[in-house]
């Protein structure tokens, strides 16, 4: 990772003391809070739609030690309406859509992860798995239940919360 290349659709805040590193695009409508870290190590990273990812929280793609000598460079695709909180780690190398991190969680780079899926508050996973949709891993064991119910898609409404002072 020689060089920063950062993207940033219109209608997306990016806080000036985020840390980007690498190849990494931002989609319209995401908000990155202050101390956020994203690294691209092993390759460049996608940002969906209207994701919020907040104060301390990474985002790491990096290569798992048995995968290092790939010839292709692969892409990190996040996708839209996620939900990164406080002090989450997520290494994993796909995420679909309307996940909610929960604050202190950790995903590991084995752990794939669908579309609405919650891995709760100090979750660690790290096992090689696929997470089907509407999984949620919950508790001291990180237990884990499927939803019967599509949830909601998480919004971001920027126009309602955040006021602009004149100049």
């Amino acid at each position: 990772m020689s060089r920063n290349n950062i993207k940033i659709f219109p209608g997306a805040l990016v806080c000036e003391e985020s840390k980007l590193r690498g190849d990494i695009t931002i989609g319209a409508g995401t908000i990155i809070h202050p101390s956020v870290t994203i690294l691209a190590e092993a390759g460049p990273i996608i940002i969906g739609e209207n994701c919020l990812i907040e104060e301390q929280a990474k985002i790491i793609h990096r290569l798992p030690f048995d995968q290092q000598e790939q010839e292709n460079t692969p892409v990190l695709i996040i996708g839209s309406h996620n939900v990164f909180e406080v002090d989450c780690t997520v290494e994993s190398p796909k995420i679909g859509n309307n996940n909610v991190f929960e604050t202190k969680c950790f995903v590991g780079n084995k752990v794939t992860v669908s579309d609405g899926c919650t891995i709760g508050a100090g979750c660690r996973i790290t096992d090689e798995q696929v997470l089907k949709e509407n999984i949620s891993i919950f508790g001291g064991n990180c237990q884990m239940r499927e939803g019967l119910d599509k949830p909601v898609y998480n919004t971001i409404d920027t126009e309602r919360n955040i006021k602009l002072i004149p100049q």
